[in-house]
């Protein structure tokens, strides 16, 4: 069995860490699945938890920029965004330094590292106790919807892991940006909590994610995030066998409903996103209708995570 764990306990997750094994923890994101990243066993354990291809990259999380500096290398790109969105839900790709002692796993064997500083109160703490980076992709079976509650977590690793440090629900729900700084053109590779609009303000126009074939950072396979129901993106109406997940006012008729923001607000939408999917997500509902949502600030991210969901399935 899992171990669940409160803020009161965080030593015990500390010291669980330490010794290699996985305990999940709460980011301002989502919940992130960690492990000792400079231990070769600890990061396997990961991929083994989440039945996740070992090609895919893991982002590991550091306390702030002066412990990220040892892990990659850090030009002044990397430090003015560090110093202006870190602690936050940006993930940086950055070369990895010369004697970088996190495990090649965590990189599936690339010369780049993808790092990030969270800002949720409790990982901050456990990062300081821990004493070491954490590899910690999000707290689920690979391709899954990614956990926002602590009882997410064990709904889908309960008995493969240690212990989930139980900090809430998370405030952004959804995960971080990731912004390739390992070649000359800075590259989003990954919609996030931190707008492309806000980078672009910081470093002028960024180039867009390569091949997803050979992904240079989490999130970039064909298909992810996926509710076991199809998803039938930009409807708008909807069918008595189908649940509906709403956006502002919602249409009429469906099984059930779940408005991600009665307001049309994008924050709380992307807050709610994951939750809401797995509410929705039960065989009695032929699919799950989703209303429009803009592609404007974090409207982007809702729908790069709406849109790998689908891939693959009917619309």
């Amino acid at each position: 069995m899992t171990e669940r764990l409160t803020a009161a306990q965080l030593d015990r997750a500390a010291s669980l860490l330490r010794d290699g094994a996985l305990v999940a923890f709460p980011t301002e994101t989502v919940y992130g699945l960690g492990g000792d990243a400079t231990s070769d066993r600890a990061v396997a354990a990961i991929f083994a938890a989440k039945d996740r291809p070992q090609f895919n990259p893991l982002i590991v999380h550091v306390e702030n920029l002066a412990a990220a500096e040892p892990l990659a290398v850090c030009d002044e790109r990397a430090r003015t965004l560090a110093r202006r969105f870190w602690p936050g839900p940006l993930s940086l790709v950055l070369k990895r330094s010369e004697h970088c002692p996190v495990s090649s796993l965590a990189s599936a064997g690339l010369d780049t590292l993808a790092l990030r500083a969270p800002a949720h109160p409790l990982a901050q703490t456990l990062l300081r106790a821990a004493g070491r980076p954490l590899a910690a992709p999000s707290a689920n079976r690979s391709g899954h919807v990614s956990p926002t509650t602590a009882d997410h977590v064990l709904a889908e690793l309960d008995g493969r892991i240690a212990a989930v440090l139980d900090g809430g629900p998370c405030r952004v729900g959804i995960e971080s940006t990731v912004l390739d700084l390992s070649a000359e053109r800075p590259a989003l590779l990954r919609p996030g909590g931190v707008t492309r609009e806000q980078l672009e303000a910081a470093l002028g126009p960024l180039a867009d994610a390569g091949d997803a074939s050979a992904p240079r950072s989490p999130g970039m396979t064909e298909r992810h995030y996926a509710p076991a129901r199809p998803l039938r993106l930009a409807a708008t109406a909807v069918a008595d066998d189908e649940a509906l997940l709403a956006f502002g006012p919602p249409l009429r008729g469906a099984a059930a409903t779940i408005n991600l923001s009665p307001s049309r607000d994008l924050g709380e939408a992307a807050a709610n996103l994951f939750a809401a999917l797995r509410a929705l997500d039960q065989p009695r509902f032929k699919a799950i209708a989703v209303m429009p949502i803009p592609e404007t600030g974090l409207g982007a991210a809702i729908n790069d995570r709406l849109r790998r969901a689908a891939r693959g399935r009917a619309n």
